[in-house]
């Protein structure tokens, strides 16, 4: 007759087992690296808004640590948690504390700073990004400044989603206004737009796989509320022919919404697949 204590320890056993199952499962099915991925939030948000898509990743087995980096008004970062030796696909959730700042070489140079603070840390030496909104502008300024500059940690894959490098609806867009001609130009170009030209000649060549995220409500405005699809896939003048690769994904529908895309699991399971599947 099996006693209490063995069928706790053949119960323990078979949990314990199906736990390495697991694991393994999850080894094979994604890169098993130590490049850190930032994710970077919009206006007036914060790390909140980053963490439906960080615990998705988290709960696929993409990874078991994240923590946050704290940015000042200042620019100090206070690096908040731990990343412990040879732990595979860390994240780190960017907070802006000043998250009103539409100076975007500000933002670019925040970014940096959380770079370079990880690099002293970790010593890492590559990174993934992914933005929502203005963090988009935040990469793209942070390119545009400082792409050259081989000492920073180098960038590999970039993950863009409702981004507005060529106008905000209500600001200086309106539904519809804006068309792309053939190779991706703007009809209509705003300031913000002709300076992230320079992007043409500063991306890194042949270095980054981009994939760009955009909402279409599907209410005939081509848009996700505030971003026009246009100004969205603007972007693919400024980058694609230097990106190593580039790609365009439109979600349709209420959870295209603008701010609803950062909730959104099919945006959860397009980001995982590109910035970590085998």
């Amino acid at each position: 007759m099996i006693g209490y204590g063995s069928v706790l320890v053949i119960v323990f056993a078979l949990i314990g087992i199906a736990f390495l199952r697991e694991q393994s499962r999850a080894n094979t099915q994604y890169s098993q690296t130590v490049t850190p991925t930032l994710f970077l939030h919009g206006w007036g948000s914060s790390y909140h808004a980053e963490e439906q898509m960080t615990n998705a990743a988290k709960k696929a087995g993409v990874t078991q640590t994240i923590i946050r980096a704290d940015v000042s008004r200042q620019g100090k970062v206070t690096l908040i948690g731990e990343i412990p030796a040879r732990t595979k696909n860390p994240i780190v959730e960017v907070s802006f504390l000043d998250n009103r700042n539409a100076h975007y070489h500000t933002d670019g140079r925040w970014l940096r700073n959380v770079l370079v603070t990880l690099q002293h840390r970790y010593q890492i030496t590559k990174f993934n990004v992914v933005g929502h909104s203005m963090g988009n502008m935040a990469i793209a300024y942070y390119l545009l400044d400082y792409a050259r500059d081989k000492q920073l940690p180098q960038l590999q894959k970039q993950v863009d989603i409702a981004g507005h490098y060529n106008g905000i609806l209500g600001i200086n867009d309106e539904p519809n206004r804006m068309k792309l001609h053939k190779n991706g130009l703007p009809t209509v170009i705003d300031a913000d737009y002709k300076e992230l030209l320079g992007l043409r000649t500063k991306y890194p060549w042949h270095q980054v796989a981009v994939l760009n995220i955009y909402g279409d409500k599907n209410d005939g405005t081509h848009a996700d509320g505030d971003v026009s699809n246009a100004s969205s896939q603007s972007l693919r003048y400024l980058i694609a022919k230097r990106a190593k690769s580039y790609q365009e994904k439109k979600i349709v529908g209420p959870k295209a919404q603008h701010s609803q895309l950062h909730e959104n699991p099919e945006v959860d399971r397009l980001l995982i697949d590109f910035l970590w599947k085998n």
